[in-house]
């Protein structure tokens, strides 16, 4: 089975201030979007940036196959939320935008606004056939491309650059923890025996703190001399499978140039024996990518009416 995850980029219906400007540009969109998942062929993908659930219906309606969505309850301020995309029924087994309990509300602005919970809620589902299961959790961290008052992109100067870059860390690493609780819940006292996928857009790369307080507790990575040596942080341990991508292809997202890998696919113990391959973009592809992810600025909006998505979709393929 191939899951994976994939931020759509702005999915919204046209007339919405986010979506494309016309139907032509949106049809555009919506056939490059269908294309990578045709042929992607996912088993369970997590999605994020579905910001018009009806505009995720009018895409699965292009996809080959037949296709089940379930979306969170809890989307940002511009509507954006996460969900799934199964060929079975799934059953949502948590969604949530909390923050754990000490953690203390987020500073937002030079206002001193804060917030309590995550800008996009947390779910997470289980997938079970007659020959194998799952539980899932999908994920969208707070950007690291910083927006200002008034609608601005460019700070006024390199204080309120600094001063936001802290205000949009303060709160991804507050999303991380929360992310990190709801792992926690879904691997119960041993991951040693559930089989748990935590996956998103962490919007930071493997190395960083933010991604790291996911993983849980330290030790035995991918690609260490003690990745084959059980210890006891096996029973809560997250394996970050980017060190099972490609060389070449481990990156999802260009931004100014330079290629990231900002998005992620987690496993508990009991899956990363079975991760057979991982990759990003098309399996099976000579290339990396149906299409080329294309290099972004600080300015989301000059991608509005741009087909396709700027990130890549990250993906695992499990053996039985």
């Amino acid at each position: 089975m191939l899951v994976g995850t994939w931020n759509l980029e702005n999915l919204y219906r046209p007339g919405s201030p986010y979506g494309p400007r016309d139907k032509a540009t949106y049809e555009a969109k919506l056939a490059a979007l269908a294309a990578t998942i045709d042929r992607l062929h996912p088993t369970l993908l997590g999605l994020q940036e579905v910001g018009d659930p009806a505009a995720l219906e009018d895409l699965v309606g292009m996809l080959d196959g037949r296709y089940h969505v379930r979306l969170s309850e809890f989307p940002d301020e511009r509507g954006i939320r996460v969900g799934f995309l199964s060929d079975i029924v799934v059953r949502v087994v948590e969604d949530t935008p909390a923050f754990p309990d000490a953690v203390r509300p987020a500073q937002v602005d030079d206002s001193g606004r804060t917030t309590e919970r995550a800008g996009r809620g947390v779910l997470a589902v289980n997938f079970a056939t007659r020959v194998t299961w799952l539980t899932a959790a999908v994920c969208h961290l707070k950007s690291k491309l910083l927006s200002y008052p008034g609608g601005r992109f460019v700070p006024r100067d390199e204080g309120e650059r600094a001063r936001y870059a802290a205000y949009a860390l303060q709160r991804r690493a507050a999303e991380a923890a929360g992310v990190r609780a709801v792992a926690d819940t879904l691997i119960g006292e041993d991951g040693r025996r559930e089989r748990v996928v935590v996956l998103g857009d962490f919007n930071d790369e493997p190395h960083a703190a933010t991604t790291q307080m996911v993983q849980g507790p330290p030790g035995s990575e991918i690609g260490t001399p003690g990745f084959d040596r059980p210890d006891k942080g096996d029973a809560k341990r997250l394996w970050n499978v980017a060190p099972l991508i490609p060389e070449d292809q481990r990156y999802s997202r260009v931004y100014a140039g330079r290629r990231e890998l900002i998005d992620h696919v987690f496993v508990t113990h009991e899956l990363v024996g079975r991760v057979r391959r991982a990759g990003t973009g098309i399996p099976h592809e000579a290339t990396a990518q149906l299409r080329p992810v294309p290099s972004i600025g600080d300015d989301p909006a000059e991608r509005r009416d741009a087909a396709g998505s700027d990130h890549a979709p990250v993906w695992i393929e499990l053996g039985p």
